[in-house]
């Protein structure tokens, strides 16, 4: 009996089949003594094996050993390499029916995974095979089963080793957010950096400040070049579907720091004020562990959002400019010149903090728009 494989067809346009059991070699050595007229008795006297072995071998209870495959080239003329290549083919099919059946049962972990956003932004490819289907998504986490899985992730949340900033509105799925996290992995070991330095990052800040009222496509670059310098990796990943995440601070190696964004509200002032917060977390906590340990309490979000606070906009200036009480597009626009910044993220400091309604000055806010959607 034989399946239809997935895709259909091969590049010749014929199409493909793939047999759901395995051969056993045992069944051409069979084919193979009984044309040249040689019973198993004899093949076992000619080889010096016994009996009960050759019989086994053809039963596909014993495997033919790298011995046994010499011995049947002198006797039967054909090369040791041949009956290997049997062997090996055989256990491996072996191995791919046995995983097939574990993974049957394990099928319904998909739907844990936002499965068809990964395939619309092209980080995995579609299978027709719901089973090819889950060891294509297993291979892009980068672990053998759905069981790893739920055990290198388990230990991620439960241990609260990420630091990352999310909505406070809505509830996140743990599956969403390994998907994201992990295209955030693999895109920064793309990414070459010098090894981290504190310092070095520090000042790194200062000079991305000052690139704030650039362009995408020229702050982007910049970012993360200068980033790269100082040991860490910036990467921009999509949001996928209750995700919920706006960023995210973790270490891939004790050398190196990644600052992971999704451009959650797509405007200026929430993708500055989330890569300065996700800034003050590598900065905070430079244990260097395989992620940044994070342990989820208020006071350290509290300090990270402090730490963004004050880098983009210094507490001592903002508090002269709010006890003005001119908020008009002028004064904003003046403000954010006097400090070298965008005017948009004066106006999502001023909207978060009441001073400003969040219907008002957004026109001087940037919005963003991710390339597959423009």
């Amino acid at each position: 009996m034989v399946k239809r494989k997935n895709g259909g067809a091969n590049s010749t346009g014929y199409l493909t089949y793939e047999p759901d059991y395995a051969v056993p070699p045992g069944e051409t050595l069979l084919e193979t003594i009984e044309k040249m007229g040689m019973t198993q008795s004899e093949l076992a006297e000619r080889t010096g094996r016994p009996k009960k072995t050759i019989n086994e071998i053809i039963k596909g209870k014993a495997a033919i050993t790298s011995e046994t495959a010499r011995q049947l080239e002198r006797v039967l003329g054909i090369p040791a390499n041949f009956w290997n290549n049997l062997e090996q083919n055989y256990r491996e099919k072996l191995a791919e029916i046995e995983e097939r059946k574990r993974l049957q049962l394990q099928v319904e972990w998909l739907n844990e995974i936002p499965l068809k956003a990964m395939i619309k932004h092209g980080w995995v490819k579609s299978c027709s095979d719901i089973i090819e289907q889950l060891q294509e998504v297993l291979n892009y986490f980068g672990v053998a089963t759905v069981e790893a899985w739920k055990e290198v992730w388990k230990k991620v949340f439960d241990n609260r080793q990420l630091a990352f900033r999310k909505s406070n509105v809505f509830e996140s799925e743990s599956g969403a957010i390994a998907a994201w996290i992990r295209k955030g992995q693999i895109d920064s070991q793309n990414i070459k950096c010098n090894s981290f330095n504190s310092t070095a990052f520090k000042r790194s800040l200062q000079e991305i400040r000052s690139i704030t009222n650039e362009p995408p496509e020229i702050f982007i670059n910049q970012m993360r070049k200068i980033c790269a310098e100082a040991g860490v990796a910036v990467v921009f990943v999509p949001e996928l579907p209750k995700s919920r995440v706006c960023g995210a601070a973790y270490w891939v190696n004790p050398d190196k720091a990644v600052i992971q964004l999704s451009l959650r509200y797509k405007t200026n002032d929430h993708l500055w004020f989330t890569f300065f917060h996700e800034a003050g977390h590598v900065l905070q906590n430079q244990k260097r562990e395989v992620f940044l340990e994070f342990t989820g309490k208020l006071a350290e979000e509290e300090k990270a959002n402090r730490f963004a606070s004050e880098a983009l906009i210094p507490s001592s200036e903002y508090k002269d400019f709010v006890n003005k009480g001119s908020f008009s597009a002028i004064s904003v626009e003046r403000f954010a010149k006097h400090l070298g910044i965008a005017p948009g993220i004066i106006v999502g400091r001023l909207q978060h903090d009441k001073h400003l309604p969040y219907s008002h000055l957004n026109n001087l806010k940037i919005y963003f728009k991710w390339a597959e959607e423009a």
